[in-house]
This record gives structure tokens, sequence and C-alpha cells, in this order.
């Protein structure tokens, strides 16, 4: 496990009321989020301060911008989702879970659009899918995307235990925290107080049936196509037509004990700027050693189609463990021990204040 870096200081935890209960109550919108990454200085600001210096030689020497991400909100938002128990396609978890997602975006003035599908999985199992696109600014046509996916594995079909690989698996982790980042991120941009530039708008996007894909048990080698097919059917059918969007971010495990997002080589190949941009905004916030400048391997996920099809560049922060004997995507991937147990908010907050960093920087 990560600890806790030792050149930041601990954030203002939030209040949060009822944290495992259905609504989330966040106080205090004027927290104080210390820097002392810098020599012999420091950064205080409030909220929603915004600041940009210019330094010579053409580099910008960029300042903490934007408000300080609450990982205790973001944690609940997490486990709020793990009460409804495994999202499994066509389950009635899932489909509970997706009314509360919607209704939570909401609460923060975005605009939503469900777009709903009826999916093949790899075993010709019909599935009932709902893609959930949360939006700021919809009026706006210049636009960044964050996007996740929600739905949980079916099968823990890589667990250590064969006895569990046909049970479904909670999704902590692999689903549940990277909405909760992004449901943090609409929190945080529902005031007044904390506007990004006027020209621009976001979009969040929870992806689903990401996770129906060809499990480990099967004889025949994996296709390839039959995971991310909520991101396939969007990104040939957008929920706009003719969406664009300066680029794309996934968020994909986004909350795990000792994660690493080394650069990932799809990210690199479509959307190499946008990778620098993101890592060298880690740096800023003081996170860093959370994002080592590192090269990792190619993922299939849902970045794929929206950089092959729908033609946005956008790039995958995901966990990448290189000595991890269970999985190089980290010890609880598709297993039993996804849980909330393995959250940490540390991981929640370095990708929370970093993708912070990025959106406020944006002119």
């Amino acid at each position: 496990m990560i600890t806790k870096i030792n050149d930041m200081s601990k954030v203002l935890f939030c209040r949060i009321c009822n944290s495992a209960a259905r609504s989330i109550r966040i106080c205090n919108p004027l927290i104080l989020f210390s820097f002392l990454f810098l020599p012999l200085s420091s950064f205080l600001f409030t909220s929603c301060s915004l600041r940009k210096q210019a330094a010579s030689n053409d580099v910008a020497v960029l300042q903490p911008v934007g408000p300080a991400f609450c990982a205790d909100s973001a944690y609940a938002f997490c486990e709020a989702q793990c009460e409804f128990g495994p999202r499994t396609m066509n389950s009635q978890a899932h489909e509970d879970c997706g009314a509360w997602i919607m209704e939570k975006f909401k609460s923060y003035g975005m605009s939503v659009t469900p777009q709903q599908a009826l999916l093949k999985g790899y075993d010709g199992t019909m599935l009932r899918a709902t893609n959930i696109i949360a939006s700021y600014r919809p009026e706006l046509t210049d636009r960044i995307l964050i996007c996740a996916h929600w739905d949980s594995r079916p099968w823990a079909d890589n667990d250590p235990d064969e006895a569990n690989w046909h049970k479904p698996v909670l999704a902590a982790n692999d689903g549940a925290s990277g909405v909760a980042v992004m449901l943090e991120l609409a929190r945080l941009l529902s005031p007044d107080s904390c506007l990004l530039s006027p020209s621009l708008g976001v979009d969040f996007l929870c992806f689903d049936a990401e996770d129906w894909g060809f499990p480990q048990w099967e004889d025949t080698d994996d296709p390839g196509d039959t995971w991310a097919l909520g991101a396939q059917h969007w990104a040939a059918n957008p929920h706009t037509d003719g969406y664009k969007a300066r680029y794309g971010i996934l968020l994909d495990m986004v909350g795990g004990q000792g994660a690493q997002f080394y650069q990932e080589q799809v990210s690199l190949q479509y959307a190499r700027s946008i990778v620098k941009k993101v890592w060298r905004a880690s740096q800023v916030v003081g996170f860093g050693s959370f994002f080592p400048k590192r090269e990792g391997v190619g993922i299939t996920d849902d970045h794929l189609p929206v950089n092959r099809v729908a033609k946005i560049p956008c790039i995958d922060i995901i966990p990448y463990y290189p000595d991890c004997a269970q999985s190089s995507f980290g010890p609880t991937w598709h297993t039993v021990n996804d849980d909330m147990a393995h959250i940490d908010r540390n991981t929640l907050q370095a990708v929370g204040q970093t993708l912070i960093q990025v959106l406020w920087s944006e002119k």
C-alpha cells in the first residue's frame, strides 16, 4: 500500500453526513488546501482560486488551481454504489444503482441523458444497457469528456479460489471508483463560485456493459471485442449528433490500494499530448508519485472505441502493478475481494485532485 506522500499536507476533511446512506451532504465549501512541495514556499487557496504563473524560456510553471477534491466524499459515493450489491447486467441492483447515479448528477445541476440499448454479450445474452451522460453546460460546443464504466463484472474469474469464479464482483474499484470521482467533480462544479472557463463544457459519461467480456475459463482465445460494449455503442451512436470534445479521460480502477498509474500504450498512441498534460498536472498538485513517468502496457478498454470510432483523443488512467502475481491490474481485479475494504482514499485524492488541476487549467 502506498503511504501518503510526504510533500503534501493533509487536506482538511470534508464533513459527510450519512456517508453510507443515499444522501450525502458536504459542509464548508471554502476548504483550505495546502501545498508544501516547492522548497521554501507554500500555497494556500480557497476552493475556487485560479492562478497560473508564467516563467521564462516559454515554459509555464503551473501553480495548483481549483477547489480541493474531497476524498471522503468520493469514498462515500463509492460506498453508496456498493450498497446496491454487484451491479451486474440485467439485475435489479444494476437498475436501481443506475437510477441513483442519474439522480445524483441531476442534484448537482447536470443535464442527464440516459442512452439505452440492447447489446449482445459474448455468450449471446442480450444485455439491457444504459450509458449515462451527465452534462455541465450542455449548450456549449467546446467540451471535455470524462468517463468511467459503472457496471460490475458478473464473474470473479480471476479469483485465486476457483470456487469463486462464478460469483459476481462487488466492483468497488473496478466500476464504482471511477463513477465516484466523477460525481465528486460534478459536485464541485455545481457552485456558481467554482466556474470553469466560460467557454468550456464537461460531459461525464458512465459507460455500461464494459465488463461482460470473455471469461478466463473459456478454452478459446478472447476475440477482444466482447469488452466495452456500451462504449462501442456510444462511439458509433453518440448521444448528440456530431458530438466532439477536445479530449477524453477514462477513469478505470482509480481507488485501489497501492495503485500507480503508468502511461498506458493506447493512450500514448492516440493522445500522447493529453497523457503529458495529465501527468504534469499530477506533479503540480503533489501527487506525481501516483503517476510515474513510466510506460505500461496497452489495454482493451472503453477508450479504444472513443479513439478509433468517435475520433476523440482519449487516455486511460488505469493502474499497473508490474510485480503483482495475481494480476498486473492489482490483487483484487475480478475477484470477490474487490470491495470497500480495499479502497484507498489517498488514491481517490490523487486522481481527483489531478483532474481538478487539468479541468481548471483549461482556457
